[in-house]
This record gives C-alpha cells, sequence and structure tokens, in this order.
C-alpha cells in the first residue's frame, strides 16, 4: 500500500502507480473524544432513518432514550460542525452558505432525466471510522447511477470537492447539470467557477433545508454507510480508502438497481456514452 515515508517514491508517484487518485488519499482522520467518536457514530446511523431531526431532537434522543448524559451545545457542534448534517426542515447546519456567494436556481423540479451526463449530483457525508472520522465526497450520475468520481479528505474545504469535480469532467465529460447543496464549497467562487466556464453546464441548488433536493446521492449514502461502513468499521485511513474503492466498484459494475430495470449503472452509462458518440 501506500508509504508516506517512503525513501524514493512521493506520494504523488505511489498514487499514480497504484491507479489512486492524489485527491483521494488523505491519510490522518480527524480525532475527537472517545464519547463523541460514540456520539457522533449513534446519530449518524440514526439520521439516516431519520433527516428530519435536528440537532434539538438528536439531543433528545441522545438523551432520554439512550441514556447519555450530555448537553444542547455538545450535540449542536457535533451535529452541525463537525457532521455537517441537517435536517430536512429549514434550520441551522454546518453546510450553510457564504453569504458573500452566489445562490444558484433548483433546476430538477419536474425535470425528465431519461439520459447519462444529463444530471450529476454532489455532496459531502461524515464517515465514522474506528478511531477518528473523515469524510467522503462522491459525484453520481442521477440516471445511470453511476458514481463517475469520489474522494475521501479529513477536511471539509472547497480544494477538495472541487479537485474531485475536475477529475470526473476529465474522466467522463460534462454533464448539462450539475446539482449541490447551499455549502459554502459548493457555492464558492472556486466550485462555481469550475462549473460555468464550460457555458453547456448549469449549476443547480438544492432549496435551503430541502435534503430531498438533492435525493439521489443522499440514498447512495445510505447504501453504502449500510452494506459496507457499519458492517466492517475501517480501522485507519488506508482500511477506510479501500473499502470505499471496492464498495464502490461493487455498486458501479455488480449491483443491480431497480429503478434503471435492474441493470447495473456501469452497463447504461457506458452503453449510452457509446451511442450517443
Amino acid at each position: 500500500m501506500i508509504s508516506k515515508g517512503h525513501s524514493k517514491l512521493s506520494l504523488t508517484k505511489q498514487c499514480d502507480l497504484m491507479d489512486i487518485s492524489r485527491s483521494s488519499f488523505y491519510y490522518k482522520p480527524k480525532m475527537e473524544s472517545s464519547l463523541n467518536l460514540e456520539l457522533m457514530r449513534l446519530m449518524d446511523e440514526h439520521y439516516l432513518d431519520h433527516p428530519f431531526k435536528g440537532a434539538p431532537q438528536m439531543f433528545s434522543w441522545l438523551r432520554y432514550d439512550k441514556g447519555y448524559l450530555v448537553n444542547h451545545k455538545r450535540v449542536e457542534r457535533l451535529y452541525y460542525t463537525v457532521m455537517g448534517l441537517q435536517a430536512l426542515q429549514p434550520g441551522k447546519h454546518t453546510t450553510k452558505r457564504n453569504k458573500a456567494h452566489k445562490v444558484y436556481p433548483y433546476l430538477l423540479r419536474n425535470l425528465k432525466i431519461d439520459r447519462v451526463n444529463q444530471v450529476w449530483q454532489t455532496d459531502i457525508t461524515y464517515i465514522p471510522m474506528a478511531k477518528g472520522f473523515m469524510y467522503l465526497v462522491a459525484i453520481i450520475d442521477v440516471h445511470s447511477r453511476y458514481i463517475v468520481n469520489w474522494s475521501v479528505s479529513n477536511c471539509m474545504n472547497t480544494e477538495w470537492v472541487t479537485q474531485c469535480m475536475e477529475e470526473a469532467f476529465n474522466m467522463h465529460g460534462r454533464p448539462e447539470i450539475v446539482n449541490t447543496d447551499q455549502g459554502s464549497q459548493f457555492s464558492s467562487e472556486q466550485f462555481t467557477s469550475l462549473i460555468l466556464k464550460d457555458k453547456k453546464t448549469k449549476l443547480s441548488m438544492d432549496g435551503k433545508g430541502r435534503a430531498t433536493d438533492n435525493a439521489y446521492i443522499e440514498r447512495f449514502w445510505r447504501s453504502i454507510k449500510y452494506e459496507k461502513i457499519y458492517l466492517n468499521p475501517p480501522s485507519d485511513g488506508l482500511d477506510l480508502f479501500v473499502k470505499i474503492r471496492d464498495y464502490v466498484e461493487y455498486y458501479n459494475t455488480i449491483r443491480r438497481h431497480s429503478k434503471i430495470n435492474n441493470n447495473k449503472p456501469i452497463q447504461v452509462f457506458k452503453q449510452q456514452l457509446k451511442a450517443a458518440a
């Protein structure tokens, strides 16, 4: 695997030799106290089944149903700031936009999505580990359910998500629409200028507090967490990378999806790209 202290090969060269995206390799996980890691792990799983719950309801659930003697401030910091979660209804959340950044209209309402590279959706999610946690960004082609690119990091920053999107463009071409939430990473000038520099691609943003507007990537988060991460918690950053890589390969090339007539995402994506060429 990757060796950070290799005497002859840089990290970039090692990633190239192993066909690993440089932006997908960030080794050091973020650390919190063991109690905070436990609380975040519980909230992350609970949120997948109860996405309407904000920090106040999470606090009540942890305090009165699970028996944790925690206060509101701890839960709010972990929920909003560290995990970047938001309830379906409007409210406080970490991915709130920078007010200096432009917000773009939501373009998917009543839109018939019937071809690949018509709409991509992207988002960031928290990934719990045995010790610490990291973040995953992924980009899904909505029509085919094909994951066109992904990356892991120990921080949620603009450069990271922009590089992941740029790599996806280089590998698969540009979609007609890229849909994101209003988070500061996606509304930043660096990210929006990448999307809009080719006038063939439009930028769409979810309505405030409307997590369902980005439903396709949210379903992928549910799949990868329940089918991989929760069953086999990653031990460290390298293990996390391997588990995500293996699951995305399975999701794209083996797992059949009822919404695309029980086909595999790679079949739909590659066949339609070939037909359009």
